[in-house]
């Protein structure tokens, strides 16, 4: 799945003067090399959920995996809406991306095949998954579903100087 360019915008009430929107490559790039996600459900009773994960930007949307049985999967299984995000604790320094979108349950083989080639790559032989009957299954035997998140809209938010925030809408 290959995602469109997305138009930005830039929200001046949130940006230092003279700031520009921030290009979508480098927002990409971040979303990329980043270790640490935090993924947001919503519990069927509509309660938020929100936990960190690993994953994988491969091919125009974020990856993660989740067993089946874990609070987030129950989650998607009730509303497939989520928010991502990924950035630096910081005020003054740093960039943050907030990723909203519907989790797609990823179970071609193929596919798969080739997400656990490129989460080896980016975390290292602890994360080496095989691939059977549409999940990832982990060194313990642990089957894992995993789920991709198109982009809908991203929000970037530039800290210090300049402050930006900028919007990506992929239409």
């Amino acid at each position: 799945m290959s995602a469109p360019e997305p138009v930005a915008e830039l929200d001046p009430r949130y940006s230092s003067p003279g700031a520009a929107p921030a290009a979508w490559e480098d927002a990409r790039r971040l979303l990329s090399g980043a270790e640490l996600y935090w993924l947001s459900t919503v519990r069927p009773d509509g309660r938020p959920h929100v936990t960190p994960l690993i994953g994988v930007w491969w091919q125009g949307a974020l990856h993660f995996c989740t067993g089946a049985d874990e609070r987030k999967a129950r989650n998607l299984a009730a509303n497939d809406e989520v928010v991502l995000t990924t950035g630096t604790n910081s005020w003054s320094a740093g960039y943050d991306v907030v990723v909203e979108g519907r989790a797609e349950r990823v179970a071609d083989g193929e596919a798969l095949a080739r997400l656990a080639q490129v989460w080896e790559e980016k975390y290292g032989p602890d994360w080496r998954f095989d691939v059977a009957d549409g999940v990832f299954v982990g060194a313990q035997g642990n089957r894992a579903e995993v789920f991709a998140v198109s982009p809908r809209t991203v929000f970037g938010f530039g800290k210090g100087d300049p402050f930006t925030q900028t919007r990506w809408r992929f239409v």
